[in-house]
C-alpha cells in the first residue's frame, strides 16, 4: 500500500495518476469529493486531515510507502503529526516534496525555512527517507491563464529573469520512482529543475507562438505583484513569495541540474512542452 497525501494538487494527483492500477494506492484528501477523477482499480480514497494526528494513524496503518506535501508554511504541526503517525503505523519509507531553495544559504524567507525545518523533521523521524527539491513549477503560469485568453496579456515580475522551471509531470514520474523502488532512492535528495532557464518574457512568447496570436509581457511592480499576492495567501507567505522573487534576479535560480534526466533516462520536459499540452487554458 502507497499513501499520497496532497492528492489532488499539481503533483500529488499527477502521482496517483501514474500509480492507479499499478499498487494499492490510498489517497488522503480533506476532501473526497475532489479526488472523484482519480479513483479506479485498487484506489481507495480516504477523508483526512494533516492536524489530526488519531485520523493520520488510521490512515497510515498498512502502508509501507508514502508522498508527504505539506502546504502551511506558517506551522510544522503537520509535518510532525504525519511523520509521528508514520512511525506508530510502521511506515518504511517517506518521499518528502520540498523545495530546491533548502539548499541556498542566501535564501531566508518563511517559507524556505519551513521547508528546511521541515526536512530536519524527517531526516531526524529514523524514517527511511528520498527528498524532492524542486525548482519553481512550469503550471505556476496558468495564473496567467484569464489575462492571456481576455487581454491578451501576461504581466508577471521580473520578466527578463531567467528560471529553471520544471514541469510538474516530471516531478511526479521521480516521485513514482522513490515510492515503488524505495531501496534505490533511500536517502537521497534530489534537485529537479527543467532543461534551460527560460524567463517570463521568453514564455510569453513560446505561448504566443504556440496559441498563433500575438501577446504583450507587461512587468508588475513589486507593490503591484504583492498585492496579488496578497489576494491569494496570508500575508507572512505573500511577502515570502516577494522575497523569494528579488532573490532570484541575482540568477541563482538559473542554474540547471541534470537530476530529471539521469533518474528518466530523457530529458526533462521544456516549457514549450508542457505550454503545447495546456494550451486549452490559454485559448479564448
Amino acid at each position: 500500500m502507497i499513501l499520497l497525501t496532497g492528492a489532488t494538487g499539481t503533483v500529488g494527483s499527477l502521482v496517483a495518476r501514474r500509480l492507479a492500477g499499478s499498487v494499492p494506492l490510498r489517497l488522503l484528501t480533506r476532501d473526497p469529493s475532489r479526488a472523484a477523477g482519480l479513483t479506479g482499480p485498487r484506489v481507495e480514497v480516504v477523508a483526512g486531515d494533516l492536524a489530526d494526528r488519531d485520523g493520520l494513524l488510521r490512515a497510515l496503518t498498512g502502508v509501507r510507502a508514502a508522498l508527504l506535501v505539506t502546504a502551511d508554511p506558517l506551522t510544522h504541526a503537520h509535518d510532525e503529526n504525519f511523520l509521528t503517525a508514520a512511525r506508530a503505523a510502521g511506515v518504511r519509507h517517506v518521499v518528502k516534496l520540498t523545495t530546491l531553495s533548502v539548499t541556498e544559504s542566501d535564501a531566508t524567507d518563511l517559507v524556505t525555512r519551513w521547508q528546511r525545518e521541515n526536512e530536519r523533521l524527517l531526516l531526524d523521524s529514523g524514517l527511511s527517507w528520498t527528498l524532492l527539491r524542486p525548482r519553481a513549477f512550469m503550471s505556476n503560469t496558468l495564473g496567467w491563464a484569464r489575462s492571456v485568453r481576455e487581454e491578451g496579456v501576461v504581466r508577471a515580475l521580473n520578466g527578463t529573469t531567467a528560471v529553471v522551471a520544471v514541469d510538474p509531470r516530471d516531478i511526479a514520474e521521480v516521485a513514482v520512482r522513490a515510492l515503488t523502488a524505495p531501496e534505490n532512492h533511500a536517502g537521497r535528495a534530489y534537485a529537479l529543475t527543467g532543461p534551460e532557464p527560460v524567463s517570463p518574457v521568453e514564455q510569453t512568447a513560446i505561448l504566443a507562438e504556440l496559441l498563433e496570436r500575438p501577446l504583450t509581457f507587461t512587468e508588475l511592480t513589486e507593490d503591484q505583484a504583492l498585492s496579488g499576492l496578497l489576494a491569494r495567501y496570508p500575508a507572512p507567505v505573500a511577502h515570502a513569495l516577494l522575497e523569494s522573487a528579488r532573490r532570484g534576479r541575482d540568477g541563482t535560480k538559473g542554474h540547471v541540474d541534470p537530476t530529471v534526466a539521469a533518474l528518466l533516462g530523457r530529458p526533462a520536459r521544456t516549457y514549450q512542452d508542457w505550454a503545447q499540452d495546456h494550451l486549452p487554458a490559454f485559448r479564448t
